[in-house]
């Protein structure tokens, strides 16, 4: 439920309500309530939706902390907060703790691959 009370932080600041982010990113209601509620977490794509809405990274909305910039780059660093966000990429991510930069890079374009042909999450 702490991803839920960061999200209600947000609306709170920024004088918004639960209804409100539904209407403008078309997240069904049942989706805020269920994660409300701590009987699910909206799914990677309405995560960013939300996030993309509140003006905050998906990485934020969830923990409540900014992840530096990736070599200085953004698009990099937003690339890659979007696949941690993925059920498919996120036992990627806890497994590749100590792999090097290139062979994360290449298992991240094999599941790629694997989605675009159809056999992926």
């Amino acid at each position: 439920m702490y991803e839920y009370e960061i999200f209600a932080d947000l609306l709170a600041a920024r004088g918004l309500t639960a209804y409100q982010v539904h209407k403008a990113t078309g997240v069904a209601q049942s989706t805020l309530s269920d994660w409300k509620n701590g009987k699910s977490r909206p799914k990677a794509e309405k995560l960013a939706r939300i996030a993309a809405f509140l003006g905050v990274s998906v990485d934020y909305l969830l923990t409540g902390e900014e992840t530096p910039a990736v070599n200085g780059d953004p698009a990099l660093t937003e690339y890659l907060e979007e696949l941690r966000s993925r059920d498919d990429m996120r036992m990627l991510f806890s497994l590749a703790k100590d792999a090097s930069r290139e062979d994360v890079m290449q298992a991240v374009r094999l599941i790629e691959s694997l989605r675009e042909k159809g056999g992926g999450a």
